[in-house]
This record gives C-alpha cells, structure tokens and sequence, in this order.
C-alpha cells in the first residue's frame, strides 16, 4: 500500500527534481515508512533552488518521492498565496493509499479538511502542541491568540476523529490532545476489518533514534574551575526556543561574577535581534552565534566542547537537540513545557520565560560540580532508551494498524 505523509516542513528541491532536507529529515527517516509501506509521497512546502543548500540531506530516493507545496513563511504569505496552496493540496490529497498526518501543520489542516470530504480514514503523528507554540513570548503577531485557540481546538477534534494517533511524548501532550481510544493494545492491530475503522489506536514513540556511536563513552568529569561553556541549539525562526530569555540569564550570572560563555547553534529571522540584545546588554563578547551547524558530527563535536547545556523554550513536543546533548554526556536545564519533564528531573527544570530563574539554576549547578558529574550520567543512562528497538516496534505497530484500516475503508467503499 502507497501512503502520503503531509507535514509542516520546508524542502528545497533541485532543477533535476530532487529534494533537500536540513537536520534530521533526509532520506534515512522516510525508509522507516518503507518498512510497512510500499512507497511515501511527502506533502509539503518547497522552494525551487539552483543547487543542494550546504549540509542538507537528499530525500527523495527509491520508494520516497515529494509533491512540492508553494513555499510561504508565515501567516501573511500563507494568506497571499492561499488559493495556489488549496489547489496545490487539493491534487497531492490522494484517492488511494493510507495518509499519514504530521500535526501541528497547517499543510497538513488542509489537506485534513481534504480527506473529510469523503470521509477517508487517516492517521496522526502528533509532534508539537499549538497551545504551547503560540504562549506569550513565543510569537510576535497580532493574532497570537487567536491562533493558540484555533490551532489547538482543530487539534483536539482531528485526534478524536483520527483512526489513529502516534504521540512524541509518552504523557504530555495525550493529555491535552487525547484520542478516542488511548492505551489500545497492540492485538487490536489484528481486529476484524469493520472493527478497526470504529476501535481507533494510540500510542506513542519518538520522532528521535540514536546511533549506538552517537554516545558518549564516558561520563563528563568537572573540576569546578575556569570557564564554563554553555551550549543551546535550536532554531531562531521564532521565539518559542526562547533564546531570549538564555541571553538575558547569561547577562544576570555574569553580573554576578560567574565566568561563562554561551554559544548558541542555528539561524532564522531572530538571529540579528538576539546579536543586537546581547551588544545591548554588554555580553556580546560571552555570546557566540556560529549559525545553522550541519547535524551530525559537527554538532557533537561543539556538544563535547561544552560543559551545559540549556533549553529554554516556551514550547516542546520531545525535543531532539535535548536528546542529543543528554547522549553526549552533558548536564542539562530546561523548562516545564511539553515532553522535557519526561527527560529531565524536576530539580532540573525552570519555569519558561523567567530569566532569574534559569540565572538561579545555572548558578546553583556551577557550584556543585559533583551533582552535575551525577547528571551527566543519569543523562547517558536515559538516553539509552532513544537506541532501544522498543520505539521501532512501536512504530511499526502504529503503520501496520493505520495499513489495515485503511485497507478496511477501501474494501467496504466497493461494496
């Protein structure tokens, strides 16, 4: 059986019709699909360019194939460009095969909307939670709140509808998005045909697999002496990363006499605001912007060159660059926001968007150089579980049940 995967991501795709993918996304993910399905057309925004963007992954390759959405970057060009993006969704939304949905994701509402034309069947990987993206602080646009209510009430009514639902978190975000049949065993894959299109199916995996080599070898050891480099990653897009509040953090540990450096790994519109508050509160020699840093080695070698790391985001499903970092040995900070308690401690986590709180924690872990040795190895210890064959399981689980619904739709539609 063919699926078609639609999600909120952004593709380059070259003049021989290939397609690129930064971080993470490139042709290795989509041959999990192929383990369950013959074939997988990605749905999603791309951008026509003369030649690969530096770092980028292909994607496209033998059984994974892309149908190309008019790019647009934020509401204003969604809005300006609405009609061609319809069309454009219309003639990707398949007659045949499973659909799996990658929500939040606005393509994916579309062609959601698409699909209850006819009442076809489809499947949700829920990686982000739209009533976190859109907090205050996380997005500066008049319609913020509007659209932290629209988003996360269509959420809620697509995975009460959905015939299945994978989630990135094992709680977090089942609670505010619940399905209509959380915690249905994996025999229920094996249901009459009629039965599964009625029974719905949950459960959970993360979007995260890690290399046995992506570990660490050893746990960090600290001296509790000379300069502490701290280390974030994420994108600068928006502000729901919060890098904002890290800066701000830094400037009140170095009023205090703390003898630190940050450097923060990715890019986006932000970038040169977040450069302009560092200079206007005289860090600017603490704080280092390096830009997008090709995933892979080249992360982990500035992960092993860092002493903490922080993430200080106002909105998470479960965070991969976290992930990273705990596999990589290093004492972490976040904030109570989506799927980070379920990989962190509570003593090692902050409200989002308090500054003074997340300057408290750096200094009180700076002092103790002991506690931080014992994180960095509850930290490896956890990150074990992303290299366990439990999550490939379960994810081979969820297609095989979203498979044999759908087959059972299509058999009775010919009836």
């Amino acid at each position: 059986m063919k699926l078609t995967v639609a999600l909120d991501a952004r593709y380059a795709l070259t003049p021989d019709n290939r397609a690129w993918s930064q971080v993470g996304m490139a042709y290795e993910f989509w041959e999990r699909y192929l383990e369950v399905f013959e074939s997988v057309t990605i749905v999603a925004r791309a951008k026509r360019v003369s030649h690969p963007p530096e770092g980028w992954g292909q994607v496209t390759g033998d059984g994974v194939s892309i149908t190309g959405i008019p790019d647009y970057l934020g509401p204003s060009q969604y809005l300006l460009r609405y009609t061609a993006i319809r069309s454009a969704i219309r003639r990707a939304t398949p007659s045949v095969g499973a659909v799996i949905l990658r929500v939040g994701s606005q393509v994916a509402n579309m062609m959601q909307r698409e699909l209850a034309r006819e009442k076809r069947p489809y499947a949700l990987e829920v990686i982000g939670d739209p009533y976190a993206a859109f907090a205050p602080g996380a997005l500066d646009h008049p319609l913020r709140a509007f659209f932290r209510w629209h988003f996360s009430r269509t959420l809620q009514r697509q995975c009460r509808d959905a015939t299945g639902v994978a989630y990135v978190t094992e709680r977090a975000l089942q609670e505010r998005y619940p399905t209509r049949a959380v915690g249905v065993g994996i025999s229920d894959v094996d249901l009459p045909d009629e039965a599964l299109l009625h029974s719905g199916f949950s459960t959970h995996y993360s979007n995260v697999e890690l290399e046995q080599s992506h570990l660490a070898d050893a746990t960090r050891l600290f001296k509790g002496e000379g300069t502490v480099r701290i280390i974030t990653v994420g994108s600068l897009a928006q502000l729901y990363k919060g890098t904002d509040v890290l800066i701000d953090a830094i400037a009140i540990c170095l009023r205090r006499g703390l003898d630190i450096t940050v450097t923060i790994v990715g890019d986006g519109k932000y970038r040169g605001a977040l450069i302009a508050q560092a200079e206007r509160l005289g860090i600017s020699d603490r704080v280092d912007f390096p830009g997008q840093i090709t995933a892979g080695e080249p992360v982990r070698n500035l992960l092993d060159a860092a002493d903490l790391f922080i993430l200080p985001s106002r909105s998470e499903g479960l965070p991969r660059a976290l992930i990273e970092a705990m596999a990589r040995g290093l004492p972490c900070v976040g904030t109570s926001v989506g799927g980070v308690p379920e990989l962190l401690g509570a003593d090692e986590l902050v409200p989002a968007g308090d500054p003074g709180a997340l300057a408290a924690k750096i200094q009180e872990l700076l002092a103790d150089p002991v506690r931080r040795e014992c994180l960095s190895r509850r930290n490896l210890v956890e990150a074990q579980k992303f290299c366990s064959s439990v999550l490939s399981a379960r994810r081979r689980t969820f297609y095989h049940y979203v498979r044999n619904a759908t087959r059972a739709w299509e058999q009775r539609r010919k009836v």
